[in-house]
């Protein structure tokens, strides 16, 4: 067997057993603790036999008549492409891009934004700080660092400074042996990583100085603090702007399952090296991750810190990573991740499923009171939908003085989810299965939404005829001059209704739709609603 197999599998048998013992030390309440979508219960089962034993044999689980149900996510030793949550739609007219052959694009959308993302991130594991007993450290990294984990981690802020400046990413934050563990250092193998040193593209600089240590430092009592809670160290990108924010909970939620555990009794360390506030209007998301605040590294400054089982998250600008820098092969949609994510997120913040109505379809228009990017003529464009007796029309200005939880239960609640190019078209990751998603003008940014759309496996439409489409002006970029982002617009009345009734045929048929439409009302859909 060769060595970097025989690492994975060393790796992989690591991280099976610290899972263990996060599953048991959750006592009575593990099936309360679990708080899965209950689709995702076989999946899990899957991955932890022990506690699929443990359920069968409990009549207090109330997910035994799952235990038996073959389902995997893809990545797992074992999983039958069969008995995966899906495979990636790719129409055999669909372009193919980069790829040789239908084959091979179907391959590379499901390596690079499904949970084949996770298998081959799980299959680069290297273990760069051996132990040679249970009492040691540990550490191992994927390529480039992109995503770690260590055991018995020491981190010495004596010296780092961090309630002074406006720096969030310092590279210059330990000197040689600041951080590491008692374990065998290979120095060259780890120095070979660095290729992606980056602040939001590999954790390359915060372990750079790892070192062998010649003491235990929990054992030893070198630590200030000891958590011994698992713990995720995360570095985030903007905050306030939802298409980036979400980036790094999407890339939380895959790093999770590389380290195989969905508990939400762990910490989260948000790694930024300056005392400066975080504007989060979206921090409510923060409790589908974790029961307990989120800890800022300054609240660390001057302290030895030491911790028994620490994961360094996938984040938010990798090359080639989830979803920003993304180079998402053209034609294929439906990524079982991404629908995972947007389940996983709904069901732990309690948002549920209203829908379908019986006889209207669920419109939404995403009003914009910013300067850029409004509608012209909005008020026209709402009198029309709200003139078709069969759509029921809500208009939402998603700012920050509406609870995001509330804009989540109205994006889960819209069939068709429209609006001007902008971070709030991000709403479509939590939109129903037979979503569309209809981006009134990308303004030449053709990519963007359209890609997030395709990995979501909702319709997208935006528009198409620019004779019937009118500019305020040329656009005023505040360095770039004239911009397509930077201006206002107005659409043809009559054009826009076509594109929303095209929708409407859609959701109305799509199999899903009438599959829940048929489960909630007990009798097949009518032909006219067909």
């Amino acid at each position: 067997m060769r060595d970097d197999k025989k690492q994975f599998f060393v790796v992989m048998h690591i991280l099976f057993l610290l899972e263990i013992f996060f599953i048991s030390s959750n006592g009575a309440n593990i099936w309360e603790d679990l708080a899965l979508p209950a689709e995702h219960l076989p999946y899990y089962f899957f991955s932890h036999g022990d506690v699929r034993d443990r359920c069968s044999r409990s009549s207090s689980c109330p997910y035994r008549e799952l235990v038996d149900k073959v389902k995997c996510w893809g990545y797992e030793s074992g999983c039958d492409a069969n008995n995966t949550m899906s495979y990636p739609s790719c129409p055999e007219d669909a372009p193919y891009g980069w790829a040789k052959g239908k084959n091979d694009q179907m391959d590379q959308f499901w390596k690079s934004a499904d949970f084949g993302y996770v298998r081959s991130r799980l299959e680069e594991l290297t273990v760069f700080c051996k132990p040679e007993s249970e009492a040691d450290s540990f550490l191992s990294c994927s390529k480039y660092t992109r995503f770690c984990r260590a055991k018995k981690i020491y981190l010495d802020f004596t010296n780092a400074k961090l309630k002074v400046g406006n720096n969030r990413y310092r590279e210059d934050l330990f000197k040689p042996g600041d951080v590491g563990g008692h374990c065998a250092m290979d120095r060259t193998g780890f120095l070979a990583e660095g290729e992606h040193k980056s602040p939001l593209q590999s954790w390359f600089a915060e372990l750079e100085q790892y070192r062998s240590l010649d003491f235990r430092p929990i054992e030893d009592r070198k630590c200030d603090l000891v958590l011994d809670k698992p713990t995720i160290f995360i570095k985030l990108d903007a905050g306030v702007n939802m298409y980036h924010h979400f980036c790094d909970y999407v890339n939380l939620y895959a790093s999770q399952h590389i380290n195989n555990s969905f508990s939400r009794d762990i910490l989260i360390v948000m790694w930024d090296t300056s005392p400066m506030g975080y504007g989060d209007f979206f921090h409510d998301t923060w409790k589908a991750f974790t029961d307990h605040p989120i800890i800022h590294l300054n609240s660390w400054d001057g302290k030895k810190v030491c911790i028994e089982d620490a994961v360094f998250s996938l984040l938010a600008r990798m090359r080639y990573g989830l979803y920003y820098n993304m180079p998402l092969i053209p034609g294929c949609s439906g990524s079982g991740l991404f629908r995972a994510f947007s389940q996983h997120i709904l069901h732990r913040l309690n948002i549920t499923q209203n829908g379908p109505l019986e006889s209207k379809v669920r419109v939404t228009l995403l009003s914009r009171s910013t300067k850029y990017r409004r509608l012209l003529n909005e008020d026209e464009l709402i009198a029309a939908l709200k003139s078709v007796g069969e759509l029921e029309v809500s208009v939402v200005d998603y700012t920050h003085k509406f609870p995001f939880l509330q804009q989540l239960q109205v994006t889960h609640d819209s069939d068709i989810f429209l609006g001007m190019h902008g971070a709030g078209l991000t709403h479509m990751l939590f939109q129903p299965d037979w979503g569309v998603i209809f981006e009134l003008y990308n303004c030449d940014d053709t990519h963007c939404y359209h890609d997030l759309a395709r990995l979501r496996g909702l319709h997208y439409m935006t528009w198409q005829n620019m004779n019937k489409l009118t500019q305020e002006d040329e656009g005023h970029h505040p360095s770039l001059g004239a911009h397509k982002k930077f201006t206002n617009y107005a659409f043809d009345v009559s054009e826009f209704m076509r594109m929303v009734m095209s929708a409407v045929d859609y959701v109305k048929t799509h199999p899903r739709y009438v599959a829940e439409w048929r489960r909630k009302y007990g009798k097949p859909v009518p032909e006219k609603e067909l």
